[in-house]
């Protein structure tokens, strides 16, 4: 089978169908982005899927009582890698050493569910003895397993494949299950979530025809909470976004709305926000934080004091028009580190403030935020890396 040249992956497609242009610019080998909510779901994934291989092999099966320590041994193993990769991330803020607890609290809830999906009679952790995680682990059939589709168009990666059970605990099926570590929705699955959950369960009955019933579940941990993905197969919809998903010279289309750009993290590269927000497309910035495009003017690297001209977009492809708006900052430990390396570098035009804080005179800008040059990306640096 030839390798096709790209991939279509649940989270790649979100980002298609969320903004063409953010997925091609998430392909452009930019700097990337490190996020607590990505850090603490990677840590408790890889701490169930560790639990799920765990070898109890010689230990007393009647044991009780090591499960709560287990998992806390686990998941500190997992918080210190996860922690070394966020810190190592080029772009990143304050790492939070406080939310392992509530990571501890999300993989509780995870190794839970599936305590409740494998009917072993007990509820509580502390009570779960060595013979009765064996039986859990009898009802996993793969954990973080790859599927591709024979085309080698698709791929996902599949957080638990789990036996069905009835009351009996007799087999009926599988259950495609996917750990989610976000806050549980109100109503039903998110259509992006359920989409990516058939997504799932499609590619496993396209792969195994013989299957038995499969269904797909997301499984919040913070509930816990076990939300049903039902609907129609995708994989023809999957396909057919692959066809518009190849990285092309010139940038995908941009569509702007307010829930594909407020917190897309490419906003440095592209011009098609800024344009919007000044035609009306998206809203004007109202509440606390807001990002800008400005011109700095003075700064001063011990104090972190800036003075800034904002700027307006002159057109569709980033180039700038200063509004004679000066505002005050201050910048404080990763925006001031930020902005010592913009100032000191070969950039000289405007740069991208993201997340500044506004309820404070001066603005505000601190670990959370960020200061990148504004560099609006208008051909493929992939296609230019390759052609040099």
């Amino acid at each position: 089978m030839t390798t096709p040249a790209h991939q279509l992956s649940p989270s790649s497609w979100n980002n298609y169908a969320s903004c063409p242009r953010k997925y091609w610019l998430s392909r452009q080998r930019l700097p990337r982005k490190a996020g607590m909510a990505a850090t603490i779901g990677t840590a408790v994934h890889d701490s169930v899927e560790d639990f799920c291989n765990l070898d109890l092999t010689g230990q007393d099966p009647d044991e009780v009582g090591w499960l709560p320590p287990t998992a806390k041994r686990i998941l500190d193993l997992h918080w210190q890698k996860e922690k070394e990769i966020f810190l190592g991330t080029p772009r990143h803020p304050a790492f939070k050493d406080g939310e392992i607890v509530r990571a501890h609290d999300l993989l509780i809830g995870s190794l839970n569910m599936l305590i409740a999906n494998a009917k072993i009679g007990t509820t509580k952790m502390s009570e779960v003895s060595i013979a009765q995680w064996r039986e859990v682990q009898e009802t996993v059939l793969a954990a973080e397993g790859t599927l591709r589709s024979p085309c080698g168009r698709l791929m996902g990666r599949l957080d638990l494949l789990v036996k069905d059970l009835d009351e009996d605990r007799n087999p009926v099926g599988w259950i495609v299950a996917d750990l989610k570590t976000g806050r549980p929705p109100p109503g039903g699955l998110y259509e992006t979530v359920s989409r990516q959950l058939r997504f799932y369960r499609d590619m496993l009955l396209e792969n195994n025809p013989n299957a038995p019933n499969v269904r797909a579940q997301g499984w919040y941990s913070a509930g816990p909470k076990v939300y049903e993905a039902e609907g129609p197969s995708v994989l023809e919809d999957a396909f057919r976004a692959w066809e518009g998903m190849a990285i092309t010279k010139e940038p995908l289309e941009a569509t702007p709305d307010d829930d594909a750009c407020r917190f897309c993290e490419w906003k440095a590269w592209c011009p098609a926000w800024f344009h919007a927000r000044s035609n009306g497309v998206l809203p004007a910035p109202t509440g606390i934080f807001r990002d800008e495009v400005a011109l700095v003017l003075q700064f001063d690297e011990a104090s972190g004091a800036c003075m800034v001209e904002l700027v307006s977009p002159k057109d569709e492809v980033g180039g700038i028009i200063p509004t004679g708006r000066t505002i005050g900052l201050i910048c404080k430990g990763q925006a001031l580190d930020q902005m010592r390396n913009v100032m000191t570098s070969d950039h000289r035009g405007a740069v991208f403030l993201g997340s500044i804080r506004t309820n404070a005179k001066p603005w505000a800008m601190g670990d959370w935020s960020e200061v990148i040059p504004w560099t609006p990306i208008l051909k493929s640096l992939r296609h230019k890396s390759e052609e040099e």
